[in-house]
C-alpha cells in the first residue's frame, strides 16, 4: 500500500461520525495530493476543525522601524539625468584643496519619452531617453514608441521609479540646473571595466601562498571544501572568473561643479566605467530627507515577508500530525493606517 493509502486508511479510522460526508483526501497533507486544491477542497461541512488554520499578520512599528528603506529600494528620491563619463581629472577648491573629480558631460537627449502612472501601468514612473542617433540604430518598435510622442530617435531608455508623476509630460526637455545644484549628494550607477578572466588574489583579494623553496601553491586558491561529506563544491564560492563588467552604484557622492556652458558636471570621487561608458546620476536617498522615515498611507505587499505570524487558532496534536503547511494560505495586501 502506498503512503497516501496508508494515510487515508488513518484518515477515515480516526474521522468522527459526524463528519462522515468529508472526503479523507480532504485532510491528508497538500503534498500527497496529484493536484493543486483551494480553500473549498479544504472545507468540511459542521466541522470546524477541518477549516483552513487563519495567520494574522501582526506589523510593530519596532519592526518597521528597524529598515525604514528597505521597502522603497525600487524607489528614486527624484528624476535623474543619464550622462557620458569623460574622465578624471584634478580640481583645485577655493581654499586651495585638491579634489579628484569625474567629468560627466551630457549631450543631446535626457527628455521624457513616457510618463507611467497607476491606473495604465500599475506604478508611478517617468521613462526618459538620451543620446540620438539616427532612425536606422534603432528597431521599428523602439521609433514607433518615440514617434508617438513626436520625440527624436534616441538610444537609451531609462526609468525612474517616483512616489508622484505630477508635472511631467512627454518630450519635456530635463534640465540640469534643475534638477541639481553644486553642494547636492547623488548616487552615481553604470557598468564596471571589465577585466576578463581573473584569479582569486586579483578577483577576491586572495593571499599569496609561501613563494619560498618547497612550495608549490603560490597563487592557487588552497582548498575549496570538504571531501566526501558534503562531497561537491557550495554554490557562490569564491573562485577564479570573469572579473567587472557589471552594474554597480556608488552611493552619496558630492556635486563639486557644474559648467553650464560645456554642459558638464563634476562628481567628487570615482564613478564606475571607464570613458565613454553611460551614467547614470539620480538624488541620494537620505532617510528623513527625500526617503520618509515612516510608511504611513503606503501600501506593499511584500511587507508580509518581515511580518511576524501567528496561528490562530492554536494547533492541536492531532493537526501538527497531517501538517497543512501553509501552501494554500495567500497574503493580502496589507495596508498601514
Amino acid at each position: 500500500m502506498s503512503v497516501a493509502g496508508r494515510i487515508s486508511s488513518i484518515a477515515t479510522t480516526i474521522t468522527p461520525q459526524s463528519h462522515s460526508s468529508c472526503s479523507p483526501a480532504a485532510i491528508l497533507p497538500l503534498r500527497l495530493h496529484k493536484t493543486r486544491t483551494n480553500h473549498a477542497s479544504l472545507r468540511c461541512s459542521n466541522s470546524s476543525f477541518f477549516n483552513p488554520i487563519r495567520i494574522t499578520p501582526i506589523i510593530t512599528t519596532k519592526s518597521l522601524s528597524r529598515r525604514p528603506s528597505s521597502i522603497q529600494m525600487s524607489m528614486e528620491a527624484g528624476v535623474g539625468l543619464m550622462g557620458t563619463k569623460l574622465g578624471m581629472m584634478t580640481y583645485f577648491e577655493s581654499t586651495g584643496k585638491v579634489v579628484p573629480v569625474t567629468v560627466i558631460g551630457f549631450r543631446e537627449g535626457n527628455l521624457v519619452t513616457q510618463v507611467k502612472t497607476e491606473d495604465t501601468d500599475g506604478y508611478n514612473a517617468v521613462q526618459v531617453g538620451y543620446r540620438r542617433v539616427r532612425d536606422k540604430k534603432l528597431t521599428k518598435p523602439e521609433m514607433g514608441h518615440l514617434e508617438k510622442s513626436g520625440i527624436i530617435p534616441l538610444r537609451h531608455l531609462q526609468e525612474f521609479r517616483l512616489q508622484s508623476v505630477e508635472g511631467f509630460e512627454p518630450n519635456q526637455k530635463l534640465v540640469l540646473e534643475e534638477l541639481f545644484k553644486e553642494g547636492d549628494l547623488v548616487d552615481v550607477s553604470g557598468t564596471t571595466i571589465g577585466k576578463g578572466f581573473q584569479g582569486g588574489i586579483k578577483r577576491y583579494n586572495f593571499k599569496r601562498g609561501p613563494m619560498s623553496h618547497g612550495s608549490k601553491s603560490h597563487r592557487a586558491l588552497g582548498s575549496i571544501g570538504a571531501g566526501t561529506t558534503p562531497g561537491r563544491v557550495y554554490p557562490g564560492k569564491k573562485m577564479p572568473g570573469r572579473m567587472g563588467g557589471t552594474k554597480t552604484k556608488i552611493r552619496k557622492l558630492k556635486v563639486v561643479k557644474i559648467d553650464t556652458e560645456l554642459r558638464v558636471v563634476m562628481i567628487k570621487g570615482a564613478v564606475p566605467g571607464k570613458p565613454g561608458n553611460l551614467i547614470r546620476i539620480t538624488p541620494a536617498k537620505i532617510v528623513g530627507k527625500n526617503i520618509p522615515k515612516t510608511l504611513t498611507g503606503k501600501s506593499y505587499s511584500d511587507l508580509a515577508r518581515s511580518t511576524y505570524l501567528r496561528l490562530s487558532p492554536p494547533r492541536s496534536r492531532l493537526q501538527s500530525f497531517f501538517d497543512f503547511r501553509f501552501s494554500y494560505i495567500s497574503l493580502p495586501q496589507i495596508t498601514l493606517r
